[in-house]
């Protein structure tokens, strides 16, 4: 049958069109277009250009059947690694011919939730075991009456976390246990990662690709020729292939009679082959104290140049491993329990059965502190490190613009020391920086994208940065690009800490962009200066109207800094001043500033 037959239904005109669209399409179009019309003939909706892009996999085979099932990949990031791993796992099942959704949660549309078939969700936790910011919505439309049936749908959760925090994972599991009451089912078991979290998520990846790629459509999951998310990050400076940046600068930002030690340290980065952005941070990998290391080391009678081997294959001795592999000065609850099965003490191993109690016990304690207590028998080496986290990065906020200083990388570091149990303790890494490591020498850093932590660079955008002590980091960092950029005005600074004359970190950058414009407005609370403690928090309720006005003129507020005291009671005091000014109640300021949150107009970066 041809177009211009003289029974065919369409004008000479249309006649005309079709046949030159059709000389144009390639024949892979023509299949699909063949085949579209087979499986519409009832239909006379048109796809649309998304829609026919995203089925153009489909062979020309009537049966239903045969179809491979839709597949979503949603994720929720605080630091950017659900994002690695999601985009990690859409690119394999794409190279394996499946058809892939792939978003933030935050962008996905709700409504065509319950239209998957194969739903992947990976999640980090924050804070109190929360979902991050790019996943608030999602969550709360999960737990919502508008929440759809999912009976139709296979789903499994990646669900990131660190366990040396209370509600490790939380989130993950959250969503786990919510798609499952919703009707879904579980195609692969959840798995829950802790901070060193890439062979957890690609064991998961393996299980996921194995078990869609169990169809009779010829489809296989990649293994053999695919790069792991250990392999694909080691492509560059990452944990696995880290950066030996040599430092430049390593001063001390307190002045004399100060309670705290505050480094400003410049790290060269004259070849690392990459930017980076105000509100992304830096992964240092830290050694653990020799004399820490030592100690434990005569404590358990080990010989500390005995051979162990790493996950990896590799031969190091036992000091090399507890100084620059494994983390001594922190107990979990999963190491506690572990050791006591080592240390096979009768009251010990009745403790640890009581989840209070090991809560309370690893508060403030190490190993030293265990084996001071509970003094395990005899035992090798090998079987105690076995047992071992490894030392995980300490991150620090970038204090510097990379567009003003490409070749360099300032960071601030509070040098931590307290005592606890009788024992003076001291921070892994920020001691380290602190005390042992000189300009001219070397440590391990890679770059680290905070995608939850952006700013806006124009100057209509109005900026509320609040960041008291080293939470300034990163507002110096985006300050110093605006004025590169010469950007002027619509930024206010909240700063705090205990005494202006000691503790004004960056003062002389400050006061220079309050001059030259860069920067609109400062306010400080110096806490040890006034009878009465002044906080960043009262300083905002100070301010009620013009911050109120601020937000109401759409400003984006940022804050950095300790979560557990600060960020909480600037939270507050925001929540205080929007029910003030607006004349509503407490729940509709916190609804005021969820939807800040859902619009990106309030970020945190707190630890």
């Amino acid at each position: 049958m041809h177009i211009n037959d003289q029974n065919s239904p369409l004008t000479e005109t249309e006649a005309q069109q079709l046949t030159e669209i059709i000389a144009k399409l390639t024949p892979e179009q023509r299949a699909w277009v063949g085949q579209y019309l087979v499986e519409n003939s009832n239909n006379t909706t048109i796809p649309s250009s998304n829609e026919a892009t995203e089925s153009s996999h489909i062979t020309n085979s009537p049966d239903e059947a045969d179809k491979p099932r839709s597949i979503t990949i949603l994720y929720g990031t605080e630091t950017g690694n659900a994002q690695t791993v999601a985009e990690t796992l859409n690119e394999r099942l794409v190279e394996n011919g499946f058809t892939v959704t792939i978003s933030e949660m935050d962008d996905y549309k709700f409504d065509t939730l319950a239209q998957s078939e194969d739903l992947f969700l990976i999640s980090s936790t924050h804070g109190e075991g929360e979902p991050p910011i790019s996943a608030i919505s999602f969550y709360e439309f999960l737990y919502s009456e508008q929440a759809p049936n999912l009976a139709d749908v296979r789903y499994s959760v990646l669900a990131l976390g660190d366990e040396s925090f209370e509600f490790f994972c939380q989130a993950g599991k959250d969503f786990d246990e919510r798609v499952a009451e919703l009707g879904a089912t579980r195609l692969v078991e959840r798995v829950d990662c802790d901070f060193d979290y890439e062979e957890s998520a690609e064991s998961w990846m393996q299980q996921v690709l194995s078990a869609v790629g169990d169809q009779d459509d010829n489809r296989v999951a990649a293994t053999d020729s695919t790069e792991s998310v250990l392999s694909m990050k080691e492509r560059k400076y990452s944990k696995s292939n880290p950066y030996y940046a040599e430092v430049l600068e390593n001063i001390n930002l307190n002045g004399e009679g100060s309670n705290k030690e505050v480094r400003h340290i410049e790290l060269l980065l004259d070849n690392y082959g990459e930017g980076f952005e105000p509100g992304d941070s830096l992964d240092i990998f830290p050694a653990n104290d020799d004399q820490l290391v030592m100690q434990l080391i005569a404590m358990l009678g080990w010989d500390p140049y005995e051979d162990i081997i790493l996950d990896n294959g590799d031969a190091v001795s036992v000091v090399d491993a507890l100084t620059h592999h494994f983390e001594i000065t922190k107990l979990t609850p999963t190491l506690l329990k572990n050791m006591a099965v080592l240390i096979n003490d009768d009251e010990l191993n009745n403790l640890v059965l009581n989840d209070t109690w090991v809560k309370d016990y690893i508060y403030g304690r190490d190993l030293i502190d265990l084996f001071s207590e509970y003094y395990p028998p005899a035992v090798s080496p090998d079987i105690v490190i076995e047992n071992l986290r490894k030392l995980p990065p300490r991150t620090y906020s970038i204090a510097s613009s990379y567009k003003a200083n490409p070749n360099e990388v300032h960071i601030t570091v509070k040098a931590v020391r307290y005592e606890s149990y009788g024992r003076a303790r001291n921070g892994v890494c920020s001691t380290q920086l602190a005390d042992r490591v000189k300009p001219g020498e070397s440590v391990r850093m890679c770059l680290k994208k905070n995608p939850s932590f952006k700013f806006p660079f124009d100057e209509d955008t109005k900026v509320i940065m609040i960041g008291p002590g080293t939470g300034v980091a990163p507002f110096r960092s985006f300050l110093e690009e605006r004025e590169d950029l010469n950007l002027k005005g619509n930024t206010w600074l909240f700063f705090g800490d205990q005494k202006r004359t000691t503790d004004f970190l960056y003062e002389a950058d400050w006061q220079a962009w309050l001059a030259n414009g860069t920067l609109a407005k400062l306010d400080l609370a110096f806490s040890r200066d006034t009878a009465s403690k002044l906080y960043v928090q009262d300083k905002i309720k100070e301010n009620s109207e013009l911050f109120y006005q601020w937000l109401e003129s759409g400003a984006a507020i940022y804050i950095c800094g300790d979560e557990t005291y600060m960020a909480k009671a600037v939270h507050e005091a925001i929540r205080e001043v929007i029910a003030t000014e607006s004349k509503c109640n407490e729940e509709e300021a916190e609804a005021y500033l969820t939807q800040l949150k859902v619009d990106r107009r309030y970020q945190r970066d707190v630890y």
